[in-house]
């Protein structure tokens, strides 16, 4: 995480309630300047070649640190605060605890070798209060600056010098260092047999905004593939009630035709004909097409009825399949919450027990299985 800063009580010049004074001696301090006393160090050449630029005494700079803490741009100093676990599982009193501060210190002291653009001047390893944790204040800097003095406090840019380029506003130069860090502290974790749990929940360093646009990213693309599966299900449904709607058309249509449409009228009879010639010239060819009419209508009847029964049965197999789909996911969530209780088992042994005395009884048991086998294919065999 990322704190205001506040090196009195680093150094524990003045002690908070939280504070057990009877432990403080366990501390760590490894380093304790006075800022303004860096930042003399880092800027005066700089502020000397930027003020004998100047032409106009308002424009010059008296002092350098005092222009940077008043400034809303650029913070004195940033303080960062890393710890592994909580009360729970590192307690400062406890065996873990221990281990937690060998950690913290192996991290710091390859930090500042890693950064070299973060002048660190206040850094403390606490062991007094409920779990261990570690506070370094740094003093980011650039050189080579076009504006303003040409060394001077950017932590933008001086992340930037360290190869931190920033992209998006999610994925900043400040964000992109910070995870850098957290997989220095994890590789020195797993050196120590810890392993880093990823809770799950957002990257402290991502802004209200950002976490909120990612997580509407994740709902967007999941109800992205709803739509697909809805749009192919209407698509469906659209196809039926136009096939439908078509039917009804054709069947009006036909409805109309019988009524009014010359050849399926029986005509009047052409002067003189006799009953005999009336029939076959009139009256046949009329029943002929009308029985051909009422085929075709048969014909599409039956379809249309084999295709109500061959979607009915194919949608019976679906639901029944998708039923069967849905136990089987019942399942594996049962399963895979088993899983997740088992390997947070494994990982509190680990823990307390450590790596090589578990991982030596895992190699112990697998043996064994192994001999078991061997013997009951030998039983087998006989």
């Amino acid at each position: 995480m990322v704190g205001k800063g506040s090196v009195n009580h680093n150094s524990r010049k003045f002690k908070a309630e939280n504070v057990d004074v009877d432990r403080s001696y366990l501390n760590i301090n490894y380093c304790n300047e006075s800022i303004k006393k860096v930042y003399h160090e880092l800027f005066d050449e700089a502020l000397e070649r930027y003020n004998a630029k100047q032409t106009r005494a308002d424009r010059k700079i008296a002092d350098y640190y005092e222009k940077i803490r008043s400034s809303k741009q650029e913070k004195p100093f940033h303080e960062l605060i890393l710890q592994i676990g909580d009360k729970e599982n590192m307690s400062a009193e406890s065996e873990n605890g221990q281990l937690a501060r060998q950690i913290l210190d192996e991290y710091y002291r390859g930090f500042q070798e890693r950064n070299p653009q973060l002048r660190v001047f206040s850094a403390h390893l606490h062991l007094d209060e409920a779990t261990p944790h570690l506070h370094i204040d740094f003093v980011p800097f650039t050189r080579g600056s076009k504006r303003g003095l040409d060394t001077r406090v950017s932590l933008k840019q001086a992340l930037a010098a360290q190869g931190f380029k920033g992209g998006s506003r999610g994925d900043t130069e400040w964000s992109q260092w910070v995870q850098a860090e957290k997989e220095q502290l994890a590789a020195v974790m797993e050196r120590y047999g810890i392993e880093w749990e990823h809770k799950g929940t957002h990257e402290k360093h991502l802004s209200v905004l950002d976490y909120k646009k990612q997580e509407r990213e994740k709902e967007v693309e999941k109800l992205g593939g709803q739509i697909e599966q809805k749009q192919a299900e209407l698509k469906v449904l659209s196809d039926r009630i136009g096939n439908y709607d078509k039917g009804l058309e054709d069947l009006s249509d036909l409805e109309a035709a019988l009524d009014t449409s010359p050849k399926y009228q029986l005509p009047e009879p052409q002067g003189f004909m006799t009953a005999k010639a009336y029939k076959t010239k009139m009256a046949e060819p009329l029943v002929k097409k009308l029985k051909s009419l009422l085929k075709t209508v048969l014909a599409r009847c039956f379809e249309g009825w084999d295709s109500y029964y061959r979607l009915n049965t194919t949608n019976r197999n679906l639901y029944q399949s998708n039923e069967r789909l849905k136990n089987h996911n019942k399942q594996l969530t049962a399963d895979n919450n088993r899983l997740r209780e088992e390997i947070k088992d494994y990982k509190l042994l680990r823990k307390v027990f450590g790596s090589r005395q578990i991982d030596s009884l895992l190699e112990q048991a697998r043996q064994s299985k192994q001999r078991g086998t061997r013997f009951r294919n030998k039983e087998n065999e006989r």
